[in-house]
């Protein structure tokens, strides 16, 4: 056989070969032309840029999980996960909305897990000055017309915010300044727009908005600590990825980015 037509023959075979090697080796290679499992979490509103950033990491971490976040108060939360959303993680900005879904077992109990802390302050408008409030009864002057809390049926920053309200005894004086407002983030927005003269929104709000255009005046003692839960949701059909993602917030790196944004650790 002359040597033109030996590399006509051996040519085609090195080729073959070559395409069986690529093929057996994406077919072993894990997750080979499959798209990342998406997991969707639905976190408190007021851990919209702590989670933002936990997630975008978490994901480096997990590329074959992709994370969607929903963001919006507790109670609006839990009453969607009630509601048989395809929710895959929960993290509450209050107890009381996690425990609700426990009792209801629409959530993996063994998963749940406590994992920051925060503190209630009161946030003025920079315009109002002097005449600023600086106390709970400072609200009761005529001077103060508007005043934004979370809704207390939805937003436990709202919840807080009530339950001091009453134990200083001014709740019933304040009823027609009181502005409701559907999550933290919302309240804040009054106040840096100039429409209330006060507001109830977290540390860690306050700390990530405009602090040019407001003030803090007052930290407000609460009866019980703010503290935050997460679980993985009963009717996940992600468990496992949703198991990471709670891992990954209460652990090492997840405690960090959230140390970073003025939580506390729980």
């Amino acid at each position: 056989m002359s040597e033109s037509k030996a590399k006509k023959l051996i040519l085609p075979v090195l080729a073959a070969v070559l395409c069986l090697g690529i093929v057996a080796f994406l077919a072993a290679s894990p997750g080979a032309g499959e798209q990342p499992t998406p997991i969707t979490v639905s976190a408190a509103a007021s851990l919209t840029e702590a989670f933002t950033d936990i997630a975008r990491e978490f994901e480096v971490a997990h590329p074959d999980t992709k994370v969607e976040l929903n963001l919006a108060g507790s109670g609006t939360l839990r009453m969607q996960i009630e509601g048989g959303a395809p929710i895959d993680v929960f993290a509450s900005a209050s107890q009381a909305h996690m425990d609700l879904l426990s009792e209801e077992k629409l959530i993996e109990n063994s998963s749940r897990k406590d994992f920051a802390t925060n503190t209630l302050v009161m946030v003025v408008p920079e315009k109002n000055g002097s005449e600023s409030p600086k106390s709970l009864e400072d609200l009761t002057a005529d001077n103060v017309e508007k005043i934004a809390i979370g809704d207390p049926e939805s937003a436990p920053v709202g919840k807080y915010t009530k339950q001091a309200m009453e134990r200083a005894g001014i709740w019933d004086k304040l009823a027609g300044k009181i502005i409701l407002a559907e999550n933290v983030k919302q309240v804040l927005t009054y106040v840096e727009t100039g429409e209330v003269d006060a507001g109830f929104v977290y540390m860690t709000d306050a700390e990530s908005g405009r602090k040019d255009l407001y003030e803090i005046t007052y930290t407000v003692p609460v009866n019980e600590s703010i503290s935050y839960p997460i679980a993985v949701v009963n009717s996940s059909k992600n468990k496992e990825e949703a198991q990471e993602f709670v891992d990954f917030v209460t652990g090492t790196r997840g405690q960090e980015i959230l140390a970073e944004y003025g939580f506390s650790a729980a």
